[in-house]
């Protein structure tokens, strides 16, 4: 799924003044969509492992890849080639690995 957060979202003033970064919930809250795209909605999550590695900025286009099944999933936010955030979400209630 790629997605493109625009430049007057409510998310960015603030976040920060004079170069606007989009906040990684905001990122975070796409990949849960991916995943209730695919799967429904989900009980609550748990996020055991996030990494943000680069920032997304206002209007630049980022997808998204899900990996895994319930109760567990990885994913990969990427722009383009560049690696932005990665990691694990799992439903409440799932063994630990």
């Amino acid at each position: 799924m790629g997605f493109v957060i625009a430049a007057d979202h409510p998310c960015l003033p603030g976040h920060f003044p004079g170069r606007p970064l989009v906040p990684g919930v905001v990122l975070l809250d796409h990949v849960i969509a991916e995943i209730e795209a695919g799967h429904g909605p989900l009980p609550p999550l748990g996020l055991p492992q996030v990494k943000f590695l680069q920032p997304l900025l206002p209007g630049e286009e980022a997808h998204i890849e899900i990996a895994g099944a319930a109760p567990r999933w990885r994913f990969r936010v990427l722009r383009g080639d560049t690696l932005l955030a990665s990691g694990d979400i799992v439903a409440a209630g799932a063994q630990p690995v």
